[in-house]
């Protein structure tokens, strides 16, 4: 017979274990809650993407603005009031989490690994005041959204130029104000820096995170992601899920490949995140191939069977 000292013992116990295990629910969430896709990878118009979020299980989206503030045609053609209106009752229905918004700048030319250096982000003086606006109304509309985090390549970081390295930082720093005043945190894409530079450059602004994208450091040739995980780790705020492998021919591009055919190493990226605390979420991106729908299909499925997060 179990008397009624017993009873209440076994009943704090119990209660115990439900809110130590409704702690780690919060705290890791289903795996399910923390897959998102990015919205340009699918290559069609906005209410297209969101017919194949449903086809694909998938309600977390990464959002790219460009469509709807300056259309680059590279993250979306131009579409209008009445679609961004829809975007927003989608978000407010629950439909659609935004688990971060994208900016994409004027001028940018992505043929090669050289191009990209002069042209990309903030770093053209020709296009900063442009750009800069492009980040003002980009900070509006994330804020409309009820996001988080607004992220864009901010361009080559050149560590050995200590003019153009003090000139990228004022710059970084204030889009950081002016995303900090809508309630809103910058993050930088990983890319054409190192993990080491990138994390001591953060060092020195504030209010600025990482969008990982551990692709970007292959296709750059800027490191390990694997290892980047732990240099970064204190500032990584949002992930990116694709792949690539190195180039054969140094000084051009790598090859984007569908995720887990890659060299990203999947499952220990994922595993480093988690031994890393991230709590964050994950956005699919695919940007090049002809099967864009099959091949993030193919990314969820082995995020999930990966069974990390």
């Amino acid at each position: 017979m179990i008397c009624r000292r017993n009873l209440v013992a076994i009943s704090a116990l119990s209660l115990g274990l439900a809110i130590v295990s409704g702690c780690a629910l919060f705290m890791d969430g289903p795996r399910e809650s923390r897959l998102g896709v990015c919205s340009w990878s699918l290559g069609v118009p906005i209410d297209e993407v969101a017919v194949q979020m449903r086809e694909l299980g998938i309600k977390k989206v990464h959002l790219a603005l460009a469509p709807f503030i300056a259309a680059d045609e590279r993250h979306g053609g131009s579409e209008g009031a009445a679609a961004w209106q829809r975007v927003k009752e989608r978000v407010a229905s629950g439909e659609w989490i935004v688990t971060a918004t994208m900016i994409s700048f004027r001028g940018e030319d992505y043929s090669t690994l050289e191009s990209i250096k002069k042209t990309g982000g903030i770093v053209p003086d020709a296009n900063w005041e442009f750009n800069r606006g492009l980040v003002a109304k980009g900070a509006a509309l994330t804020r409309e959204l009820g996001a988080k985090y607004l992220s864009c390549h901010a361009g080559f970081l050149d560590v050995n130029d200590a003019a153009a390295y003090a000139k990228y930082r004022s710059r970084v720093q204030e889009l950081a104000d002016i995303c900090t005043k809508e309630g809103v945190e910058l993050i930088l894409e990983t890319g054409q820096e190192t993990a080491e530079h990138l994390a001591a450059f953060l060092k020195t602004v504030k209010n600025v995170g990482v969008n990982l994208d551990p692709a970007n450091m292959i296709l750059y040739a800027k490191g390990d992601p694997v290892e980047a995980v732990k240099t970064l780790a204190p500032w990584i705020r949002h992930v990116h899920l694709k792949d690539a492998n190195l180039t054969k021919d140094p000084g051009t591009w790598g090859t984007e490949v569908p995720l887990g055919d890659g060299q990203i190493g999947l499952y220990d990226f994922l595993k480093a995140l988690k031994s890393n605390w991230y709590r964050g979420d994950f956005a699919i991106e695919r940007e090049s191939g002809s099967s864009r729908f099959k091949d993030i299909d193919l990314a969820a499925r082995r995020f999930r069977e990966a069974a990390i997060f």
